[in-house]
């Protein structure tokens, strides 16, 4: 019988490895994670905010029917397990641009679809003093953020203690892989989870699939008066994460892709903000990150189509917060259990760039 030391090699501690580590280890599998704290990580600059409702025209959030209610129970948890503060739940305030925009908005508030995600209580505006709301807003609820700087740092904390975590630079030369397993640094696994975010791309095993990574950048400002805990969203967003402090956000380009702070960005959002504060403030700082996205917009996980003990997990994009927990339930059902993955996600949907 073969022997392994460990039954998982996780390569990546961003939000997607830390979702699959906690998962096997809630299913009383052993594994490693390779992670390496001095490289860029998206995990560590995203606001991680979880909203139902997205976009121009108020659209839920695909399977957030299925995703948020997973997400609060998964963070909660860890809540207790790691004894820190990771999920604020907070609501999101909508201002409308416009008498028409109002109009479609409560319009679209009838629909049993939407109207569970929205405050049956008037509009807190007044509340808000410094934001411009002319014509009003929308309050969204069920949504928030989670600090995903602490959830990554606990989390390698706990696995640390447990000898499960390597803080080290991955180099997939030292990696060696047969039929009967993986070797690496002098030790065997039986299965390798790439979880490498933006640097998938550089994985011989998986740069054929379809990423399209975009870089966005963020702010720090310190407000002139106090702010209320409601997440602002107006083209950006303006998350409160203190009394004073909030960050802004986020740009989206594709050229150059790297993890550099412009000017350009930092003037493209401060221009949507002037227009959303009627208050005061100072720019605090900014950061720039690369979001792992994909073409179809959906996630890639799964097993590689020739070799069964490689797979990967990656892809998360934007919203990754909510995503990341109930995706890597289903996909550690999958690598364990052998359970159907949704074809939305699964990398069969490409298999077909891999054998061209």
């Amino acid at each position: 019988m073969q022997q392994f030391d460990y039954e998982y090699l996780i390569v990546g501690q961003g939000i997607g490895g830390t979702s699959v580590a906690w998962h096997l280890h809630d299913s009383g599998k052993s594994f490693q994670i390779v992670g390496d704290s001095s490289k860029p990580s998206s995990s560590r600059v995203a606001a991680g905010i979880f909203n139902p409702l997205t976009g121009k025209k108020l659209v839920k959030t695909w399977l957030a029917d299925d995703l948020f209610p997973y997400a609060k129970s998964f963070y909660g948890n860890l809540e207790e397990k790691l004894g820190c503060k990771l999920m604020h739940l907070t609501p999101i305030y909508r201002p409308f641009r416009s008498i028409e925009e109002q109009n479609t908005y409560l319009a679209q508030t009838a629909d049993p679809g939407i109207s569970p995600y929205i405050a049956a209580t008037s509009d807190p505006g007044s509340e808000l003093p410094y934001i411009n709301a002319k014509f009003g807003g929308l309050e969204v609820i069920q949504s928030g953020w989670i600090d995903l700087p602490a959830l990554v740092d606990a989390s390698r904390a706990y696995f640390k203690e447990q000898d499960l975590y390597v803080e080290t630079t991955f180099d997939a030369t030292d990696l060696l892989r047969t039929e009967e397993g993986i070797e690496w640094q002098g030790k065997r696994f039986k299965t390798i989870i790439f979880c490498q975010g933006f640097f998938a791309l550089e994985n011989s095993w998986f740069n054929w699939l379809p990423f399209t990574p975009v870089k966005g950048q963020i702010l720090e400002i310190a407000t002139d008066v106090p702010v209320k805990p409601y997440i602002i969203n107006q083209g950006i967003f303006a998350l409160p994460v203190a009394e004073n402090r909030m960050k802004v956000g986020a740009t989206y380009s594709w050229d150059p892709l790297d993890w550099a702070v412009t000017d350009d960005a930092i003037d493209e959002l401060e221009t949507k903000l002037r227009a959303l504060l009627s208050t005061g403030y100072t720019l605090m700082g900014a950061q720039a990150g690369i979001r792992p996205s994909v073409r179809d917009r959906r996630p890639l996980m799964g097993i590689h189509p020739e070799f069964s003990n490689v797979s990967i997990f990656n892809g998360l994009g934007t919203k990754g917060v909510t995503l990341a927990p109930f995706l890597a339930k289903e996909f550690c059902n999958h690598l364990i259990y052998g359970k159907e993955l949704n074809p939305l996600v699964n990398i069969k949907r490409y298999f077909s760039l891999y054998f061209r």
